[in-house]
């Protein structure tokens, strides 16, 4: 497991913990991380979160829990074969979607625009704030809560945009008022480079979702991967994939992509019909695109380097461009077939309003925040402080949970 390559800086903790009872069983502590995360309330409400489609919708569709379970077995594999240590890869695996607000991207990019005042929102940020903050688990002496209390390692791990706020916009990592805990996690890291096991950890997130996400569509009905037998079906497609995830690639590219997948001998040549063979041979398909995307980045690796165990900034993941392509063409495929539709842009837009509507009225009467949060309100400075209480609150619920509270606040008796 390689674990003599990690030092003592990479397991050190925010709050020095003491040692454990002796008769309590052995854990190194990148194990002990893992355990937390597994064990906290966070996690648990992944379940109820919206993947792509919302989880209370069909009994097959995968949720943020479900999700996050497969990409966290896809990195766990990766690090194992690539040498860095695999239980910080898996435990930021994960982590990696506590930020997640309800209803998936959508109900970040309506938080983010309710949070302008604040800082914005960020589910990359949101995830550094719950294991450093937001999580119950261990607090400094003054009192003041450090969330898990995870290891520097497994932390940078769980980085996936190492750097504040951009002036211009986009992706980021950490809030302002958190910038402190940041710094010591960051400490002596390169700037704006993430550590090799959160490159795992991101990479195991784009594969499992181009692939589960298709799988979803195809056994709801919504996708039939014979429709990209047609090239003029296909224009519109490859036009999606360009204008969400690779918008200097040429549609030559796309199609040389797509007869890659097609050439393995699980691509299906039917319609699925939704008999069990239809459905194991689905299954087969998802595995081997698995097996081909994660084998081409460790043969890349293994040419590049040589065979070695890659740790924290040792080296940075080789993915080829050919994997590159098939990846965003299978998330493309999603994106235009079920994200675009009609029905999922009417859907999102009631998800919006819902939510706006929840951030107003518990900015507007305080007093409804739950406990824990109330006494973050209590203890905020200003009014962008008090802001950020209110959507760490919203921030926090599941798509079901949402729902009430709207219920509840917005049209009580109804």
């Amino acid at each position: 497991m390689n674990e003599e390559l990690y030092g003592p800086r990479d397991r050190e903790r925010l709050v020095p913990e003491p040692p454990k009872r002796v008769d309590a069983p052995t854990r190194a502590p990148f194990e002990r991380d893992r355990a937390r995360v597994v064990h906290a309330a966070a996690s648990r409400r992944l379940a109820a979160k919206t993947q792509v489609v919302g989880p209370q919708s069909d009994d097959f569709v995968r949720n943020r829990l479900t999700h996050s379970l497969e990409v966290a077995q896809i990195a766990r594999d990766l690090a194992r074969a690539l040498g860095c240590h695999p239980d910080i890869t898996e435990t930021a695996a994960l982590a990696h979607d506590l930020g997640h607000p309800p209803f998936g991207h959508n109900g970040e990019d309506v938080l983010d625009e309710l949070a302008q005042s604040c800082g914005g929102f960020e589910g990359n940020a949101q995830t550094l704030r719950i294991l450093t903050r937001l999580e119950a688990k261990t607090f400094r002496p003054d009192g003041d809560s450090v969330g898990l209390n995870l290891t520097r390692a497994t932390l940078d791990a769980c980085t996936k945009y190492p750097w504040p706020r951009p002036a211009t916009g986009g992706k980021f990592g950490v809030y302002a008022d958190d910038q402190p805990v940041f710094e010591w996690l960051r400490d002596g890291a390169p700037a704006r480079r993430l550590c090799v096991e959160a490159q795992v950890m991101d990479l195991a997130d784009d594969v499992a979702y181009s692939v589960h996400d298709v799988e979803d569509a195809v056994v709801a009905g919504s996708i039939d991967l014979t429709w990209l037998d047609d090239a003029e079906r296909r224009r519109p497609v490859w036009e999606t994939v360009r204008s969400w995830y690779l918008p200097h690639a040429a549609d030559d590219e796309f199609d040389d992509a797509l007869r890659g997948m097609q050439a393995q001998e699980s691509w299906p040549s039917t319609s699925y019909d939704g008999t069990r063979r239809s459905l194991a041979a689905l299954k087969n398909l998802t595995s081997d695109l698995i097996g081909r995307f994660c084998g081409s980045v460790q043969t890349a690796m293994v040419t590049e380097f040589g065979a070695q165990p890659f740790v924290r900034f040792d080296a940075d993941l080789m993915v080829p461009r050919q994997t590159l392509v098939e990846i965003a063409v299978l998330k493309g495929v999603a994106a235009h077939w079920v994200m675009k539709s009609d029905q999922r842009r009417e859907i999102m837009g009631r998800q919006r309003e819902l939510l706006a509507a929840l951030v107003e009225a518990i900015a507007d009467r305080p007093e409804r925040l739950d406990r824990q949060f109330a006494g973050d309100y209590a203890r905020a400075g200003d009014d962008a402080a008090r802001l950020r209480v209110v959507i760490d609150q919203v921030a926090s619920l599941t798509d079901a949970s949402a729902m009430r509270w709207h219920e509840r606040l917005i049209n009580p008796g109804t």
